[in-house]
């Protein structure tokens, strides 16, 4: 079996939660082979993504790493199971850079989504001209081309909301971003009004974290917690300068869900951060 040169998100969590497993229950990469009649190698390749592992050795790797925990056992038989091609995000592999793919997905399979933004608009909720206007922006400038498909690609990750049952998304924006201007009155005026919009769905929370706000938010990047089908799956998607990182550790996890709780507790209520936001769009 070929090696993946580029393993999706899924693909390396997958590998990574068997490693855990297996460093849990105190076994070596060795002893793990030696279980599925492989070599050392193959398992070190199964637990960084590089290749696929059937759902029948998943389960047989968890009865050696004695693992009592069939939801979670469950959940990487998903992951498994899974193939290239099913998410409407694989259509642009290879046009668009893996980590436009991976948030796309991470949001697809998220049970509910959680999200600080300081700065702007989170993305999923950002209006066509105010997308535009962002990747216009960018350094170095982007071809005019390459600026269509990023805006088309946030369009779509919307889809997440018109599902029969769609997760829901709780998002905290800092009142800077709203008084933002990206692309001027009109579009930062267009912008409000969506938000003012997407904000009496019923899948979606909006509220607001004012310049008046006293406490202290440590959130001064984009965060994005999104929910697994168990804990163990929870993701942190975070925003910085040097590019976007997937969190997974349980006591990062743990650091930022109580930090996303402390905005949200700073914040004002929705009624209220309707009205700001109603506000700011007459000041414009």
């Amino acid at each position: 079996m070929p090696l993946r040169d580029n393993p999706t998100a899924r693909q390396v969590r997958l590998g990574a939660e068997l490693r855990k497993l297996r460093e849990s229950a105190g076994k070596t990469a060795r002893e793990a082979a030696g279980l599925l009649s492989n070599d050392q190698a193959k398992i070190s390749h199964i637990e960084a993504g590089r290749i696929g592992v059937s759902v029948e050795r998943i389960r047989r790797l968890a009865v050696f790493y004695a693992c009592d925990d069939p939801d979670l056992i469950e959940a990487l038989c998903v992951i498994a199971r899974e193939s290239r091609g099913q998410g409407w995000w694989d259509a642009y592999r290879g046009v668009l850079a893996p980590g436009f793919l991976n948030i796309a997905e991470l949001e697809h399979h998220a049970t509910y989504l959680r999200s600080v933004e300081v700065m702007s608009v989170p993305g999923i909720l950002q209006t066509e001209d105010y997308i535009r206007a962002i990747h216009r922006n960018a350094a170095p400038t982007l071809p005019e081309e390459e600026v269509d498909v990023r805006v088309e690609f946030r369009m779509k990750r919307r889809a997440i909301f018109e599902r029969e049952t769609p997760s829901p998304f709780r998002v905290i924006v800092h009142e800077a971003a709203l008084r933002m201007r990206f692309g001027g009155r009109e579009v930062a005026r267009g912008q409000l009004e969506f938000l003012l919009e997407a904000s009496q769905w019923p899948m979606v929370s909006l509220r607001v974290l004012p310049f008046t706000c006293e406490d202290f938010v440590e959130a001064t990047y984009p965060l994005l917690y999104a929910a697994g089908v168990v804990p163990q799956l929870d993701t942190v998607q975070m925003d910085s300068p040097v590019g976007g990182n997937l969190i997974t550790a349980a006591a990062q996890l743990k650091r930022f869900a109580r930090m996303i709780d402390i905005a949200e507790r700073s914040s004002l209520s929705e009624s209220d951060s309707r009205q700001l936001i109603r506000q700011i769009e007459r000041e414009l």
